[in-house]
Order: structure tokens, then C-alpha cells, then sequence
């Protein structure tokens, strides 16, 4: 207890000092939107986004936007690269007035942005750092972790929320702990605070979390510390990005890529980019006057595209999840395992109807379609069994897959001490800036500096500052909790059953609620074409998601392969790979009707998905030998 006291009394101490002087002197004020450069402008931008009768862009108006450019009528920026980053520096920029362009070689969030532990970090552990090691530059980390947390769910409300995350506490060291950090987090946090942190007794907190274990290994549960964080939905987050920048007038497209770029007379400036479209296989030039690239884990092959000399810069990290029943953890309760066996941090939360844990850390090789190792599965699952009194089981896994991060080492750093989790940007030929590093919650900062650099590189003439900030995404604005039950009240959904009759179906609170929450104020349109359509049949028993989903996303979100629906217009891959591969077949039935495609192509499709759903681990589909799947 003496050593509790003088460590609270640090930390105490600590916050104080934030409070009487480090607060009011690191911390800068959120600009107003005019004092960003807003008013008129934004406002336009805005009405474009929130119309109801907007339409997207098709794939091929997209395309022939970009084939449309030349040398002497490029595009301002070409962002190559269509994960959170890109996707956010098309928004940034083509908001700023500039003529944008962007190619992704899979689909949008394809890569490590559809791969995330789903939270929208405020920096706490940054915050430990800062407070231990007296560490300025780890305070900046925090502050600007959470004001871009607070930011990205205003933005964003029917993909964002937040989430209470509980940290069993099994002496009283923990308690103050756990307890005196987390109330300087709130004191650091300040307007930017989701709600309050607060200590639960062991009491209260089975009731709050019926399956934490209250006694195991020869130790007592003391009562748990109770913080907020944000979670999201991150790829259909991902996708919003996308559909807003179009919708703002960039000439986004996926299944596209870069083979070659091209540079002017002398060879010393890249002036644009040679672009194979991956569906059709027909080639054509792009010109930009700066080409931005966000490659995420790719970006070094991008970067010797144009230099085959050009050091790396990439460090890449696997982080692995996996998927348990929602019985594992209650609905609105996440958990944190503070300390693994290795140090490391591993959570367990609650993720549309079912339960995510992870994540592991550990080197890997790039690669498009990455597996999780079963040693890294089994890891997570002996972290989270010694905090839970419910048996935990391989054979529960659901879904298990693995992410690359793409950890940025700055190319001009004399050692490897630079490797980080912040971003890098750098221009290291001149016309290509890349953007590269950082986390999820900052990828609307991430993609600011981008475009700043882009500006600078290019001597681009925008027509206003950054206007983001303050910017919802696409089915944001307008957006209420309740607005599912004017779905519910108002819809049906009429089905076709295997005779081909077909019958109506009530609107019920799942449905109407998933619909609500994955497509904001345009969930009534996919509503209307359940009821309208015949498309209001369940694609998997269990879960939410509608026929009428598919029809939706390949009219409105680019969806173009039955990989884009199961994996990131809908979550079903991420969630259960075995109710995925079982919808595979009707999912593919509807995009083919959509997209006109013939047998050949079916099938096709078919294999492809089916190849993708065995990278993720769950028990039914892993099999493996001495910790290697096979």
C-alpha cells in the first residue's frame, strides 16, 4: 500500500501540474470552421453530401474522369491507395477545391483499414508515457488522439460510438492504479471527454460483466476501473470516406492499379501514372501534378516504382483478431487485459452482436491476403480465458484474421530508433509524396498533412484551408439513435421463398437497426428496395444483413465482387466465415443480375470468395500443423 500511495501521489502530482499550467499551455483550441476557411464553401460542400437525391458517380463515369486527363489537363492529386488515409486525403483535398483522383489496386479498406481492433483510440497509453518518462511529445500524442476521436464520431454518429472498457483490478495496487490514470486521462481529455471514468466494486462489476472471473490463480478480484473509448465500424467507415469524396466531386475507383508512372522529358518529375483497371484488364494514362502515396503496408513498393533505390521505410507488424458468440461479453461492456504474459495489451468487446478480441503484435512479411498464425489465436485466447469464468474454446472461434500495420520509419533517419506509431510524410521524388504510418483515429489529421505536402510539392491553388473537421461523411447528417424506428414502423420486408411466393416479412428491431446504423440517413433506400424489390430475405440465419443490401451496394457503393460485399460492405466474413461462405451463393445470384455477369464469371466469383474465406481461421475451416495452418 506505501508503494500505492506514492505512485497515486505521483501521478496525482502529475495531473495537478496539467491542470495548473501543462493543460492550458500545450493544448490549442479547436478552430471554428470559419476560422478554418469554411463559411460559404463548406456549406455547399456540406448540401452536396446531405442530399437525399444525390447519386454516387458510376464505376465507368469514374473511370473516364480519370482517363480524361492529359499533360497539359491533369488532375491536381492522384492518391493511390484507397485505405482510411487515402480515402481521407480524396476527401481533404477535393474539399479544398482541388481536382482529385483515386485509384485503389483491391477495394476500398481491402487492406489493414477493414483490419482494426475497431477502436477509436484517445491515446491512454500515451498518456501513461508522457506522466513516467516527463515526455511532451507523448502529451501532444494525447491531445491530439482526442480531439480527433471526439471529431471522427461527430462526423461519423451512425458508424461511431462510444464504448465503456472495464480493467479488472486484482489488488488494491491496480485499484488506485488504474483508478488515479484514468482520472487524469479524464482531466486531460476536458471537453474532449466521452463521459467520466469511474471504479465499479467486484460486486458490481459481475453484474456488469457476468462472465468476469472473480477469483482465479490464487487471487481475489477488487473491483474493476471503468474508462470510455470510441469504436466504429471501420470499413463501412472506410467506404463513407469514399462515397463522400465522390459525392464532392473526386473520380474515385477500385480494382485499379498503378503499373508504371510517368515522369516528364528529363525524368526528374513524376507527372502521372500508368493505371490498369484489374476488371476489365484495359490500361490508360492518368496525368496529376501530384501523386500522393498511400499504399498503407505497399507504400515502399510504391515508392521504388519510382526509385528502385529508395530505402524502405516500412516496418510491417501483425496484429491478429478473432471472433466470439456475443455470450463471451455483455452488450455495451468492453474488457481490457492490461498485462499479457509477454507485456503486451489484449481486449475483449462487444462488436455487432458478437465479441472481438485482440490483438497480437509481431513481425510479418507483406502480403495481400494475410493469415493469422494459430500460436498468435491460441495467445488471445489463453489472455482472455484467465479473466473469464466461461470456458473459452477454439471451437467457438467464429472468424480469425490478421492486419498489417504499417509502422513508418522516416527514410532519411540515420537508424531504426525512428520506427513509430505516428505518420510520416515525406517527398523523396520529386511529384510523389508519401503518407504513411499512424493510426486509424488520425487519418483525417494524416491526410491534412498529406495534402498540405501535396500543396507545397505541386504549388496547387486551393480555394480554401482544410474544411474536414467539421465535415459529416455521408448518411451522418441528420442522423438520430432513433431513426431506426421510422424503419421498423414504416417498411416491410417482402421475401421469396424457395417456391418463389412471396410473402411479407416484418421490419424488425435488428434489421432495422443494422440498417440504420451501417448506412445512416440512406437506410430507408435499401429499406425501399427490400420491400419494393422482393429483397427483404436474411442472407444468413442469425444475422441482420439483407438481400436488399447487395442490390444497394452495387448501385451505390462500388461494390464489385461477392469479396466486397461479404468482407466490407457487410461484416459477415469478419463475423462468421462459415454464415459467409452459406450466403456466398444467393449474394452472388443478386450481383450478377446487377452487374450482368455470365456462368463463367459466377463461378469465378465463387472460387475467389471461397479462397479468401479460408484465410479466416475459424474452427470449422483451420487446419494445422506445429502452429502452421495447412
Amino acid at each position: 500500500m506505501a508503494t500505492a500511495f506514492r505512485l497515486s501521489r505521483r501521478l496525482g502530482a502529475a495531473a495537478i501540474a496539467t491542470a495548473a499550467g501543462g493543460a492550458v499551455l500545450l493544448y490549442q483550441p479547436t478552430l471554428a470552421a470559419n476560422d478554418r476557411g469554411g463559411g460559404p464553401q463548406l456549406a455547399a460542400i456540406r448540401q452536396k453530401i446531405s442530399d437525399p437525391n444525390a447519386v454516387i458517380p458510376s464505376r465507368t463515369v469514374q473511370e473516364s474522369a480519370l482517363i480524361g486527363t492529359s499533360s497539359a489537363n491533369p488532375l491536381d492529386v492522384l492518391v493511390i491507395g484507397g485505405g482510411a488515409t487515402g480515402c481521407g486525403v480524396a476527401l481533404d483535398a477535393v474539399t479544398r477545391g482541388l481536382r482529385v483522383g483515386l485509384i485503389e489496386r483491391e477495394d476500398f479498406s481491402s487492406g489493414t483499414s477493414s483490419r482494426s481492433t475497431k477502436l477509436i483510440h484517445g491515446g491512454v497509453r500515451y498518456l501513461e508515457k508522457a506522466v513516467f518518462n516527463l515526455d511532451y511529445g507523448q502529451l501532444k500524442l494525447v491531445f491530439h488522439a482526442l480531439e480527433e476521436r471526439k471529431q471522427l464520431i461527430e462526423n461519423a454518429p451512425h458508424l461511431c460510438h462510444a464504448l465503456p472498457c472495464m480493467t479488472p483490478c486484482f489488488d488494491w495496487f491496480e485499484v488506485v492504479y488504474y483508478w488515479m490514470g484514468l482520472k487524469m486521462y479524464d482531466l486531460v481529455a476536458g471537453p474532449r471527454l466521452l463521459h467520466l471514468s469511474r471504479y465499479y466494486s467486484a460486486q458490481e462489476s459481475s453484474e456488469l460483466f457476468p462472465t468476469l472471473a472473480r477469483k482465479g490463480k490464487d487471487r481475489n478480484l477488487k473491483g474493476t476501473v471503468v474508462y470510455y473509448d470510441g469504436q466504429m465500424n471501420d470499413s463501412r467507415l472506410n467506404l463513407g470516406l469514399a462515397c463522400t469524396a465522390a459525392l464532392a466531386g473526386a473520380a474515385v475507383l477500385n480494382h485499379a492499379e498503378v503499373v508504371s508512372f510517368l515522369k516528364d522529358e528529363v525524368g526528374e518529375r513524376i507527372i502521372g501514372a500508368r493505371i490498369r483497371d484489374n476488371l476489365s484488364g484495359k490500361e490508360f494514362n492518368s496525368y496529376a501534378k501530384v501523386i500522393v502515396n498511400a499504399a498503407g503496408p505497399f507504400c515502399d513498393s510504391v515508392r521504388k516504382m519510382a526509385n528502385k533505390d529508395a530505402r524502405s521505410m516500412i516496418s510491417p507488424s501483425s496484429g491478429v483478431h478473432i471472433v466470439l458468440p456475443d455470450y463471451y461479453s455483455p452488450e455495451g461492456m468492453g474488457l481490457i487485459v492490461p498485462k499479457t504474459k509477454d507485456g503486451r495489451v489484449v481486449f475483449m468487446l462487444p462488436w455487432l452482436g458478437r465479441t472481438v478480441a485482440g490483438t497480437t503484435d509481431s513481425n510479418t512479411p507483406i502480403t495481400l491476403l494475410p493469415e493469422p498464425h494459430e500460436d498468435e489465436i491460441q495467445f488471445i485466447l489463453d489472455a482472455i480465458s484467465d479473466y473469464l469464468n466461461v470456458k473459452v474454446r477454439r471451437m467457438d472461434v467464429l472468424s480469425a484474421w490478421s492486419g498489417i500495420r504499417p509502422l513508418a520509419m522516416d527514410p532519411s533517419a540515420k537508424n531504426t530508433e525512428s520506427i513509430s506509431r505516428d505518420h510520416v510524410v515525406c517527398e523523396d521524388y520529386p511529384g510523389l509524396v508519401t503518407i504513411t504510418g499512424g493510426k486509424w483515429t488520425t487519418y483525417r489529421s494524416m491526410a491534412e498533412d498529406a495534402v498540405n505536402a501535396a500543396i507545397k510539392s505541386g504549388k496547387l491553388s486551393p480555394t480554401s484551408n482544410c474544411l474536414t473537421h467539421n465535415l459529416q461523411l455521408v448518411g451522418g447528417d441528420g442522423w438520430d439513435p432513433a431513426s431506426f424506428t421510422v424503419l421498423a414502423q414504416q417498411y416491410v420486408r417482402m421475401k421469396k421463398t424457395h417456391g418463389g411466393k412471396v410473402v411479407p416479412g416484418v421490419m424488425d428491431t435488428a434489421a432495422a437497426k443494422h440498417l440504420s446504423h451501417a448506412y445512416g440517413t440512406l437506410a430507408e433506400q435499401v429499406a425501399a428496395i427490400a420491400q419494393n424489390e422482393n429483397l427483404g430475405k436474411r442472407l444468413a440465419h442469425g444475422y441482420p444483413f439483407l438481400e436488399a443490401e447487395v442490390a444497394y451496394c452495387a448501385r451505390n457503393e462500388y461494390c464489385e465482387s461477392a469479396v466486397d460485399f461479404i468482407a466490407r460492405r457487410s461484416r459477415l466474413a469478419f463475423l462468421d466465415t462459415d454464415a459467409a461462405g452459406r450466403a456466398l451463393p444467393r449474394i452472388i445470384e443478386i450481383l450478377a443480375t446487377e452487374h450482368k455477369w455470365d456462368k463463367s464469371r459466377r463461378k469465378g466469383e465463387f472460387q475467389k470468395a471461397t479462397e479468401f474465406l479460408s484465410t479466416f481461421k475459424s474452427a470449422k475451416n483451420a487446419q494445422f500443423h506445429d502452429g502452421k495452418h495447412i
